[in-house]
């Protein structure tokens, strides 16, 4: 049981999402190396990066303060890089995995100095590189409480992971894995869940240390699942697969921003963070991401096989206060009520997978889904974004 807080009328922390986004062949269904050529069609469109391989790349809203700016930028990043794209010859899926075909290894690697050392010293890794994430920024008055936020966050990791895997399909197959990215993401050595660090000073030694003992190139190389933005005021939720569509990454963001402020208030009152053991927080991230909605949880706090949709109703109740003072609970309840209904992204993409008759026409359904919307404002034409991005 949580203690029901008093929040202000609305409290607009600022929000800023980042979507990264695979390259397909149209013919062939699998990955297209095209994206230093849809960058040269965008003419240096500030909101819009190349990613660590050449079949991968990345979109950053501009700085928001409401769900209908996100969801209205969101769409038209989409749209603009899905066009480029189609001028490449190529198509743009929001898949946390490629679902076609081999990956290239160390040809795909991006002509970049950071990409080539990070191929360089991680080779392993590189045969199931290039997986795709959303990553949620949240705008925090200070590191120390940024600190409190990431310790306040870790039993509630699961519950966004779950709603927003899209990522089961793989070398023309079902993984078997809702998010078949958590797993290989996981592979890298700073991929782990925050821990409950005492204060700012512990965290940045726990970077220093990562960095030091080669975990990492550098501190914005520390994949932790929520971390300190190494560049912005901001915490970084980076648990979630991108979303399959722009809907998906909306329901994200409000969920996260309204813990954010929820935890936030709970510092500011006293109330301490619920305890939990770190490895019944791995093993509720890796029931989430097997499993994705509905499917079996765990409960972090007790070790407890429970149904998702019990772990997603909780977090919905710990977060309603922080939804309703900022005027988003009922935008969040209707994109949580066609989750109950199994439009996630996993669901669809496996849908979408029994249906196609081959490769081409399943990445064509994918590229199709990625930008359709559902409610909400169109964006602004013409308007160029001005990019929020982490690397």
């Amino acid at each position: 049981m949580h203690v029901r807080l008093s929040l202000p009328e609305r409290n607009d922390l600022t929000l800023g999402v980042e979507e990264e986004f695979v390259l397909a062949d149209p013919a062939t269904g699998g990955v297209a190396l095209a994206a230093p050529r849809v960058l040269e069609l965008l003419d240096g469109e500030p909101a819009v990066m190349p990613e660590f391989l050449r079949f991968q790349i990345e979109t950053a809203t501009g700085i928001h303060t409401g769900l209908d700016g996100i969801r209205a930028q969101l769409l038209g990043l989409r749209r603009l890089v899905a066009d480029a794209a189609g001028q490449a010859g190529c198509l743009v899926l929001a898949s946390g995995t490629p679902p076609c075909g081999d990956l290239p290894g160390l040809p795909g690697v991006t002509a970049e100095p950071r990409y080539r050392a990070l191929a360089a010293r991680y080779p392993a890794l590189l045969p199931e590189a290039g997986t795709c994430a959303c990553h949620v920024h949240v705008g925090i008055p200070s590191p120390a409480l940024g600190v409190r936020v990431l310790a306040g966050l870790r039993p509630w990791l699961a519950p966004l992971l779950a709603i927003s895997a899209n990522s089961p399909l793989s070398h023309d197959e079902d993984s078997g894995w809702a998010s078949g990215r958590y797993p290989l993401w996981s592979r890298w050595p700073t991929a782990n869940p925050p821990l409950d660090w005492p204060d700012a000073t512990a965290y940045a030694a726990s970077v220093d240390g990562a960095v030091r003992r080669g975990e990492a190139l550098d501190a914005t190389g520390v994949y932790f699942y929520a971390r300190l933005s190494p560049k912005y005021p901001t915490v970084e939720i980076r648990i979630a697969d991108v979303g399959l569509t722009a809907e998906d990454a909306v329901l994200l963001a409000g969920l996260t921003r309204a813990l954010v402020v929820t935890i936030l208030a709970e510092a500011r009152a006293g109330v301490a963070s619920r305890p939990v053991r770190t490895a019944l927080v791995v093993a509720s991230l890796t029931a989430a991401a097997r499993g994705g909605y509905p499917g079996d949880g765990v409960d972090p706090g007790t070790g407890q096989v429970l149904p998702q949709h019990v772990l997603v109703g909780r977090l919905l109740e710990y977060v309603r206060p922080a939804l309703e003072a900022n005027g988003d609970f009922a935008t969040i309840e209707q994109q949580l009520a066609a989750v109950r209904a199994g439009e996630t992204g996993a669901a669809r993409q496996r849908a979408l997978f029994a249906g196609a008759g081959s490769p081409a026409a399943l990445v064509a359904e994918l590229a199709s889904t990625t930008l359709a919307e559902r409610g909400g404002s169109d964006p602004v034409p013409g308007r160029r974004p001005v990019a929020v991005h982490d690397g």
